[in-house]
């Protein structure tokens, strides 16, 4: 469902949040501390500047920082701003449900859905459990081990 991208950049904004101070970390710190490639962590960080999501510091003592607190970045915003705007995928526009075809209506309902999940995740909720519990860390895979 979400690209290599964006669970980059959910892993990389998710390490920033975690580990980043009010100073700038740069990419390719980031990316050798979440097991990625420094070039690939710079076009997906770059994705992230562009909407607003972190904010690019030059420099020396450059990199890159959060945008905004971690308690105002959705997952919306992250997955959007790496595969682009989520839109719906139906016949044409119409706003009486009741009336279209069952596919339209499913379409509908499934983008509604997938959006205001996505809207009621922040960065912050990621980074109270930014990992499996202790109890079960050594017996599942997860994709942001590393942060």
């Amino acid at each position: 469902m979400l690209t290599k991208t964006s669970e980059t950049a959910v892993k990389a904004l998710l390490y920033l949040a975690v580990h980043g101070s009010s100073e700038p970390i740069s990419p390719r710190q980031i990316a050798e501390s979440i097991g990625t490639s420094p070039t690939y962590l710079a076009k997906t960080t770059a994705l992230l500047v562009k909407a607003g999501v972190l904010r690019s510091h030059r420099g020396a003592q450059g990199g890159v920082s959060l945008a905004a607190p971690a308690a105002a970045i959705t997952l919306l915003q992250i997955v959007e701003a790496c595969q682009g705007r989520i839109l719906a995928s139906y016949c044409q526009p119409f706003d009486k449900l009741n009336l279209v075809c069952g596919y339209h209506q499913a379409m509908h309902e499934i983008h509604a859905a997938t959006t205001g999940i996505l809207a009621a995740w922040t960065l912050a909720d990621l980074v109270k459990r930014p990992g499996p519990h202790k109890s079960i860390a050594g017996h599942v895979r997860c994709r942001m081990a590393g942060v």
